[in-house]
């Protein structure tokens, strides 16, 4: 689809539709796709429209025009015209890790019904930015050395689930291999990767309140990349979120516990349901 904001060159933006319900908008992590909520879509698409996308230069998306700003405000406006040529309006937004920090974007814009927002990026110290980049950039080197029969072969093996994913994952052994293979191939392939992670050094990525919906600020009690302590910053920037944690969960919860994310985010999407699996919510 195309998504036309007022003043901004057309982004071509690479979507997947499914189910039925309120709609909810799925937003990757950096250097990653849609694809990655492939496991939590079938837990989802029984009480919810799911639209997945690919933010711009990930997965199947093309990259930002040359010279547009890649900033919160930008993608929202972005995002919000992808919105109106699929005919929606505000509708629920959950994220992961930079995707997290859209979804905080697009509630702050007045754009979402309701925000989830797992591990979101931007809650860091300049340590842990330091910290969280490094890891990442090794990521990425990694994904551009691994030939893509080494990468199947070694996915395959607990050991090499533990050498390609395991500051992803807590549990990366029991990760179906073609997941981790994925995540490889996004990680290569991702054509915004360096530019979006020099944009993240932007100091203070969000501020402010978000008022008027209700907010879930989600964490994974075994984040080796996006540290668990950086929730309590979080909520401090937005006291009126719910903080909620998977209990033994790493970086990219969405494959060491799908059902639980997906229940996290409908009873985030929608209070009153209460079956399932569900996280452990902070009392504060």
């Amino acid at each position: 689809m195309e998504a036309r904001a007022a003043g901004l060159p057309a982004i071509t933006l690479a979507y997947e539709r499914s189910g039925a319900g309120e709609p909810l908008l799925l937003v990757h992590g950096l250097g990653l796709s849609r694809r990655t909520w492939d496991a939590v879509v079938p837990y989802l698409r029984g009480r919810r429209e799911v639209i997945a996308i690919d933010l711009p230069g990930f997965g199947l998306s093309p990259d930002w025009p040359a010279g547009l700003k890649q900033d919160l405000p930008t993608t929202a406006r972005v995002l919000g015209a992808a919105f109106t040529a699929l005919g929606i309006e505000r509708p629920h937004v959950a994220g992961h890790s930079l995707g997290g920090l859209v979804a905080l974007g697009l509630g702050q814009a007045g754009l979402a019904r309701s925000v989830t927002a797992l591990t979101p990026a931007g809650f860091w110290n300049e340590a842990e930015r330091r910290y969280a980049f490094a890891v990442l950039a090794t990521a990425r080197r990694i994904s551009r050395t691994v030939p893509d029969g080494a990468a199947e072969w070694l996915s395959a093996t607990a050991a090499g689930h533990a050498i390609l994913a395991g500051m992803l994952y807590a549990h990366p052994a029991e990760c179906p291999p073609g997941a981790v293979t994925a995540c490889l191939c996004s990680l290569r392939e991702s054509v915004g990767f360096d530019a979006t992670l020099r944009a993240g050094r932007t100091h203070g990525l969000f501020s402010g309140q978000i008022p008027g919906i209700p907010v879930t600020i989600v964490w994974g009690t075994a984040d080796r990349i996006l540290l668990p302590r950086q929730a309590q910053r979080a909520t401090a920037i937005l006291p009126q979120a719910r903080l909620v944690w998977l209990p033994g969960c790493g970086h990219v919860p969405m494959n060491d516990a799908p059902e639980l994310v997906a229940n996290v985010i409908l009873q985030a999407t929608e209070p009153d349901i209460a079956d399932g699996v569900t996280g452990v919510e902070e009392t504060r």
